[in-house]
Order: C-alpha cells, then sequence, then structure tokens
C-alpha cells in the first residue's frame, strides 16, 4: 500500500484495508466484493475487474467501453496476452489458450441462445446495473473459477456477454518451469468437472481417444488405420496453429500437442487426487473447502 500511495496521485487511487476472510468466502472475492462496496463502485456505469498482474496499454480500458457501448454488453472479458518467454512457457502456455477456448468457444459465449458462458478474470470489464441484478459477487463467493461463474449469473440473467482476446494487455506473471503450470492447472481443473469421479473418468476417456489413439494408431498401425490416425494427428496440429502463431511459436509444435495435451491430463488427475485428500482450491497457503451446500 505504500508503494502505491507513492507512485500514484491520490486523487485516482483509493487504498482500502481489507477486513478478515469470512467463512465461505473466496480471497479473491472477498476482496472484490470490498472493492464493489466502495462509494466509487456504488456510482460507476463499468466496473473493471483485473488482476494485479495484468499490464494495460493506455488505451485499453477505453476500447473495452466501446466495445461494451456500441453492443450494449454487460461483461466485455479478454483473454489477455500470457507470458510465454521461459522455456516451460513456450512448450505448455499456448495449449492453455487453445483447450480454453475448447470450454468455452467465444462464439458461442458471446451467443444469447446458447447457454455457454465463460470470461477471462485478467480482464472483464463489468456494467455496474449487471452486477446489481446478480447481487454483486455474494452468490459465486465460494467459487475457484470466479470469472467463468460471475459471466453464467450474468448470462443466465438475461445480460449479454463477449469473450475475445486482448491486444492491449499482457500478463506479467512468470511460469519458471513445469511445476508451475501443473501447479496452475491442478489448482482448478477438479472444479470444472464438478467434482465427479465419473465426469474424469469420461475425461481421460476422452483425451486418450482424441490425442493418445491417434499417435498410438500412426506409430503402430497400418493400412488404412494407420492413414485415418495420421490424418487425425495433422488435423488436431492444424487446428492448433492459429494459437502458435499468436504466441510466435513455431507450427512444428502442433505435432507436440498429444504429449502437451497429456501433461494436462496428469494434472487434471492430480487435482482430483489433491481434491479426494482435503488439499484441492490451494492457493497462496490456503486450501479451499469444497462449496456450502446452501
Amino acid at each position: 500500500a505504500e508503494i502505491a500511495a507513492s507512485l500514484l496521485n491520490q486523487e485516482r487511487l483509493t487504498i482500502i484495508s481489507g477486513q478478515p476472510l469470512p467463512a465461505g468466502w473466496s480471497g479473491k472475492l472477498w476482496a472484490v466484493h470490498q472493492g464493489l462496496m466502495q462509494p466509487e463502485a456504488q456510482n460507476a456505469d463499468y466496473i473493471l475487474l483485473t488482476d494485479a498482474d495484468i499490464e494495460h496499454a493506455s488505451a485499453h480500458v477505453a476500447t473495452l467501453v466501446r466495445e461494451a457501448e456500441a453492443s450494449g454488453r454487460d461483461l466485455v472479458s479478454e483473454m489477455v496476452h500470457l507470458h510465454c518467454s521461459a522455456p516451460a512457457e513456450r512448450a505448455l502456455i499456448p495449449a492453455f489458450i487453445f483447450f480454453f477456448q475448447m470450454l468455452y468457444p467465444f462464439a458461442w459465449v458471446a451467443d444469447p441462445r446458447r447457454t455457454v458462458a465463460g470470461a477471462a478474470g485478467g480482464t472483464m470489464l463489468v456494467r455496474r446495473t449487471a452486477l446489481e441484478r446478480v447481487d454483486g459477487v455474494r452468490r459465486i463467493r465460494h467459487h475457484l473459477i470466479d470469472d467463468c461463474a460471475l459471466a453464467r449469473q450474468i448470462k443466465s440473467s438475461g445480460g449479454k456477454i463477449w469473450l475475445g482476446h486482448a491486444e492491449l494487455a499482457r500478463s506479467l506473471r512468470v511460469y519458471a518451469d513445469w511445476r508451475e503450470i501443473w501447479n496452475m492447472i491442478a489448482r482448478t481443473a477438479y472444479v470444472q468437472l464438478g467434482h465427479s469421479p465419473l465426469t474424469l473418468l469420461g475425461c481421460i476417456a476422452g483425451m486418450g481417444l482424441l490425442y493418445v489413439a491417434p499417435v498410438l494408431l500412426t506409430l503402430l498401425g497400418h493400412g488404412l488405420t494407420r492413414v485415418f490416425a495420421s490424418a487425425t494427428w495433422l488435423m488436431m496440429a492444424i487446428a492448433f496453429q492459429p494459437t502458435l502463431r499468436r504466441y510466435g511459436r513455431s507450427p512444428l509444435w502442433g505435432g507436440a500437442l498429444p504429449g502437451v495435451a497429456m501433461f494436462y491430463l496428469g494434472a487434471t488427475v492430480a487435482s482430483a487426487f489433491r481434491h479426494h485428500m482435503g488439499r484441492g482450491g490451494g492457493w497462496k497457503n490456503r486450501t479451499y473447502p469444497e462449496a456450502p451446500s446452501h
């Protein structure tokens, strides 16, 4: 707080001393809630929810507001450009974006006829009236995947949402090695599966069919089996190309997607194991239990 106060004009900065964390709240959402209760937020047309490790270009917020105003959106969210310089990041981070888009197809998120709702917590511009309609973040106070939970609340209340890629914002967070990326995935992957062992088994079977079988059949199969398996491997590599270009990676990384997918699957299984060992949802030396039933 002292550093922030020394760097910025006090007329434009309000520093809030956080209150102790109540039961049933995640730490982040309790902090967000306290911010939303401030007079500045109560009187604003829009509120920007962003992570502390995001760098915004000077025109970024204005661009988000223009998008919201032009299309009448209640939530405009962008997947910021993630840090991708360390060796582990170059190998594994582009796939994070690729799989995120598979879970939350951006066009489906923006389509009011579809129930799919998603957002990226690094940048979320929210209309204040939409937040009031869903009671702020109180209803999702225990959620660890809070960005998508808020998007679902707003869309299900009749709000219009939009999700895209940021060109004017980037993450400064560095994942120094594969362990840090593994832990980032394992923290919430089983939450994404609804803590369901059956869903986890389906995920293992599906990922095996999509990513392992084509490789094994290409290497070990014969005749048409090998031909179709090779074509499948090639198609997944082609589908990965737009994400690789966005992050300046070689097109050859497309062929490595099956191996990267197995890394993500392994982290998902580890997430389930941690949950059933009572260590699920761990973040910054705090372990969050399952959501309360009420």
